[in-house]
C-alpha cells in the first residue's frame, strides 16, 4: 500500500511542477506576445483608462480628455482642433496617433518607465503611471497668424527660431479637428470617412509632408552656391548673362517673369532683388551638378531622416541631371520640390550666419507634475555656408524686401529679408502657380535674428493674375514675424 501511495505522490508532485513550469511560461516567458495580441482588449482598457497627458503651447494645454462611460473610458480632447492639429496630430481609440500624439505616445499615455518615481517599478508592480505632458515649442501668437492669414486657403506655413531650431509655428489648411475621430462608434467612423474622401485633404500635413515646386525661393540656395565656389566675384560684380538664356545643350531659351526688367549681366544683388530667372539658371548651370547638389543637401535637401519628432516628407534635388536640367533646378522648377519646413531651413540658416540648427517641435517632456523627463536640446544640423556668404545673401535678401519684390513683408521697427516665389504647376503650367515667401526678420532692439518662415499658397479658386508670392505669401509672413517680434517671450 505504500508503495502506491509514494508513487501517487511523484505523480502528484510531477504534475505540480508541470503546473508551474506552464504558469512561469505563461507569466513570464510569453508575457509579452500576450500583452501585444490583438485580441488581448485588457491592454487597450487599461490604456484608456486613466486621463491622458497633455501637448503645452507656451505652458497651456491644447488637449484633454473626457470619461465618455464606455470601456474605454477616456476619450481624447482638443481645444482649437483646426488650429493645432498639424502639431498634435490625432489620438484615436479607432484610428491610432499620429503626429506629437504619435512620437510621445509613451509618455503621453504613462507607460514610459522614465514616468516611475522608482526604476523598474511598473515592470514588478504592473501599475501604469498618469499620463505625462509633452511641452512644444510653437508660439501660439505665430500659430495664429498664420492660420488667419491663410483662411482657410490650401498652403501652408512654417516658422522656426533660427538660433535654436524650435520650430514656432506650423500650420496646414485646410484643417480638420481631432477630436471628431479621437473615439469610437458609428459618428467617429463617419467623421474619418469623410476626411479621408474629401478632395482638399484637409488631414494632410502640408507643412512637412507635401513637397512643392519652391521656384524662385530656391534662388537663395542657388546664390550660396555662387559664392560659395567663386563663381561670381561678390554681389555687385556684373555676371555674363544673356537675355533671354539658352539652356546648356539645347536651343530652349529662357525669359524673366519681367521681361522689361534689365537682367542682361545682372548683377547677383540685383538679380535676386527682381528675381531673374536667366541670372540663377546661368549660375546654376556654371556651379555644376556635383557642387548644386552639395550645397541643396547642406540645408536638407534629400534629407529623408529629419525629424521634428515625426518624421519630414524628403525634399528633393536630383542627383543625377544634365546641365540643361541643373540651371532649370536652380530656379526651383524640374524636378526640385520642398516642403515648407525645408524653405524655412534655408531662411534660417541665411538668418543665423550659415549655421543651420535641426528643427525641433517638442521642447521636453515632463511628468504629470510637471518635473522635467526629458530635453530635447539645441543640436547644429550642418554649416550650410561659411559666415560672409551668410551675410552677403542677408544683404540681398534685405534689398529683396526694401526694393524688390517683397515690400508686402516690411515690418516697422525690424530688418526684414526675404525672397518670393511663383512656381508654375500643372500640365503645360495650365495650373495655377504656387505663390512662396520665404523670409526671416530682427527686432531693431535684438542682436539677431529672432524668426525665419516659410509660406506657400496653392488656391485653385484665386485669380491667375492675383497669385505671387510677393501678393499672396509675403502678407502672412509678414503677420507671422510681426507675431513672434510681438510677443514678450522674444
Amino acid at each position: 500500500m505504500t508503495k502506491y501511495i509514494r508513487r501517487a505522490s511523484v505523480f502528484c508532485l510531477i504534475l505540480l511542477v508541470a503546473l508551474l513550469v506552464n504558469a512561469a511560461r505563461v507569466q513570464v516567458f510569453q508575457a509579452d506576445s500576450l500583452d501585444g495580441n490583438a485580441a488581448n482588449r485588457r491592454t487597450t482598457i487599461e490604456r484608456y483608462g486613466q486621463p491622458r497627458g497633455n501637448i503645452l503651447v507656451q505652458g497651456k494645454p491644447v488637449t484633454g480628455s473626457k470619461d465618455s462611460g464606455q470601456s474605454l473610458r477616456y476619450e481624447r480632447t482638443y481645444t482649437n482642433g483646426p488650429l493645432y492639429s498639424p502639431v498634435t496630430g490625432y489620438a484615436s481609440q479607432t484610428y491610432g496617433t499620429t503626429f506629437v500624439e504619435s512620437a510621445e505616445d509613451d509618455i503621453l499615455s504613462g507607460t514610459d518607465p522614465m514616468l516611475s518615481p522608482i526604476p523598474f517599478w511598473n515592470d514588478v508592480s504592473r501599475a501604469q503611471n498618469p499620463g505625462g505632458n509633452a511641452v512644444t515649442t510653437i508660439n501660439a501668437a505665430a500659430q495664429q497668424a498664420a492660420y488667419a492669414g491663410l483662411g482657410g486657403k490650401k498652403g501652408a506655413v512654417a516658422a522656426l527660431d533660427p538660433s535654436t531650431g524650435k520650430i514656432l509655428a506650423l500650420v496646414s489648411a485646410p484643417s480638420y479637428d481631432p477630436g471628431d475621430i479621437a473615439g469610437t462608434g458609428a459618428a467617429t467612423t463617419d467623421a474619418w470617412s469623410r476626411l479621408i474622401s474629401d478632395p482638399d485633404q484637409p488631414m494632410l500635413n502640408r507643412a512637412i509632408r507635401q513637397t512643392y515646386p519652391p521656384g524662385s525661393t530656391f534662388k537663395v540656395v542657388t546664390a550660396a552656391a555662387a559664392l560659395e565656389h567663386d563663381v561670381v566675384n561678390g554681389i555687385t560684380t556684373e555676371t555674363d548673362t544673356p537675355s533671354p538664356y539658352t539652356l546648356p545643350g539645347t536651343t530652349t531659351r529662357l525669359t524673366n517673369e519681367n521681361p522689361s526688367l534689365p537682367c542682361e549681366n545682372a548683377t547677383l544683388e540685383y538679380a535676386l532683388q527682381v528675381s531673374c530667372n536667366t541670372v540663377f539658371a546661368n549660375l546654376g548651370a556654371q556651379v555644376g551638378l556635383a557642387d548644386m547638389v552639395k550645397m541643396s543637401e547642406n540645408f536638407g535637401f534629400n534629407d529623408s531622416g529629419i525629424k521634428i519628432p515625426m518624421t519630414a516628407a524628403k525634399s528633393n534635388f536630383d542627383t543625377d541631371m544634365n546641365d540643361s536640367q541643373v540651371a532649370l533646378s536652380s530656379i526651383g522648377q524640374y524636378d526640385t520640390a520642398a516642403t515648407p519646413l525645408q524653405m524655412a531651413m534655408v531662411s534660417a540658416a541665411v538668418a543665423n550666419g550659415g549655421t543651420l540648427m535641426s528643427p525641433h517641435l517638442v521642447d521636453r517632456t515632463t511628468t504629470d507634475d510637471g518635473d522635467t523627463v526629458s530635453t530635447t536640446g539645441t543640436k547644429t544640423y550642418k554649416q550650410a555656408m561659411s559666415p560672409y556668404t551668410a551675410t552677403q545673401l542677408q544683404q540681398m535678401m534685405v534689398d529683396a524686401v526694401t526694393k524688390g519684390t517683397g515690400t508686402n513683408a516690411q515690418i516697422s521697427g525690424a530688418t526684414v529679408g526675404g525672397k518670393t516665389g511663383t512656381a508654375q504647376n500643372g500640365v503645360n503650367n495650365e495650373g495655377v502657380p504656387y505663390a512662396w515667401f520665404i523670409a526671416y526678420a530682427q527686432a531693431d532692439d535684438a542682436s539677431s535674428p529672432q524668426v525665419a518662415v516659410a509660406v506657400v499658397v496653392e488656391d485653385a479658386a484665386a485669380n491667375r493674375d492675383d497669385v505671387s508670392g510677393g501678393g499672396s505669401a509675403a502678407p502672412i509672413a509678414r503677420s507671422v514675424m510681426e507675431a513672434v517680434l510681438n510677443s514678450p517671450e522674444r
